[in-house]
C-alpha cells in the first residue's frame, strides 16, 4: 500500500497534536514533517514523532515531499502557509480559523489556477456541520435569528469561524430577512450578514454554538457541544481520505459528505 505523507503546520497547539495522534493511527498515511516558527529545534517526544520526522520552523526551510499540508496555525499565518503547500505541490487541509473572505478568496483563486484541491472547514466537528444544516433549513420558515458561540479562552478569533459559517448559511436561506438591528448592535453582539452573533470565551469550554430562532408564538433552538477536541478528529479523517481527489478548494466540511 503507497503511504500519504502529511506535513502538519501549528503541531505544537492542542489540536496540532490530535492530528498527529490521529495520522499516526491510520493505515496507508504518516506524518511527513511538522511545521512551526515556534517549534523546538529536537523533536520533542510529547509530540509522539517518529526520529527521522524534520521539524521545520521556517517556510523556505520546507524540503518536504508531502502530498497533504494539514494546517491548524494561527489566522496570521495560514493564508500564507496555504499558499506555500499549493505552490509546492500539496492539498491543503485546513483548520486554521479566523482567516478573512479576501484571504479565502485568494487561495480558492490560487487553487483554481493550479487545478489543485483542498478543503478549509470553520469546523471539522461533524455536530457543528449538522447544526449548519439545520439552521439553513430552520431559516426559510425562521428568518429572526441569533447565534451564541462559546469557546475556550485562548481561542483568538471572536466570533468563530462555525459562527460565521451559520451566519452565512442562515442568510442564504432566508426567504425574506426581518431583522431590523442597526449595525451597532452594543450588547446585542456583532451582526454578521444580518444574524446578531454573541461570542463568548470562557475556561473550560472546548467549542459550543446555539442558533436561536423566534416567531411570534414559539421559538427553536439548535445546539451543538464539542467537549473534547478528539471529536474534530473523524472530520480531519474523513478530510485526509477525500482531499486528494479534489481539483479544486471547497469551503465546509460538508463538501466532502
Amino acid at each position: 500500500m503507497k503511504t500519504t505523507k502529511v506535513l502538519v503546520a501549528g503541531f505544537t497547539g492542542a489540536m496540532g497534536k490530535k492530528v498527529l495522534n490521529l495520522i499516526n493511527q491510520m493505515p496507508g498515511f504518516e506524518v511527513g514533517a511538522v511545521y512551526s516558527p515556534t517549534a523546538p529545534s529536537q523533536n520533542p517526544t510529547d509530540y509522539a514523532l517518529a526520529e527521522n520526522v524534520p521539524v521545520f520552523t521556517a517556510l523556505d526551510e520546507i524540503h518536504q515531499n508531502a502530498t497533504i499540508w494539514v494546517d491548524f496555525s494561527v489566522p496570521e499565518a495560514a493564508t500564507e502557509n496555504v499558499a506555500f503547500a499549493l505552490a509546492h505541490g500539496m492539498f491543503p487541509v485546513v483548520g486554521t480559523t479566523g482567516m478573512s473572505e479576501a484571504a479565502q478568496h485568494q487561495l480558492i483563486t490560487q487553487a483554481a489556477q493550479l487545478h489543485r484541491g483542498g478543503i478549509i472547514a470553520p469546523n471539522f466537528g461533524l455536530s457543528a456541520v449538522l447544526l449548519m444544516k439545520f439552521a439553513a433549513i430552520a431559516a426559510q420558515y425562521f428568518p429572526d435569528a441569533e447565534i451564541v458561540e462559546m469557546h475556550h479562552a485562548d481561542k483568538q478569533d471572536a466570533p468563530s469561524g462555525t459562527a460565521l459559517a451559520t451566519a452565512q448559511a442562515i442568510a442564504a436561506a432566508r426567504n425574506q430577512k426581518t431583522n431590523t438591528q442597526s449595525e451597532n448592535l452594543a450588547a446585542r453582539g456583532t451582526l454578521c450578514n444580518g444574524v446578531p452573533v454573541h461570542a463568548v470565551r470562557l475556561p473550560g469550554y472546548v467549542a459550543h454554538e446555539q442558533v436561536l430562532f423566534g416567531a411570534p408564538g414559539e421559538a427553536l433552538t439548535i445546539r451543538q457541544d464539542s467537549f473534547d477536541r478528539e471529536s474534530f478528529m473523524a472530520g480531519v479523517r474523513i478530510a485526509l481520505q477525500k482531499v486528494t481527489a479534489l481539483d479544486h478548494m471547497v469551503v465546509g466540511l460538508e463538501n466532502l459528505l
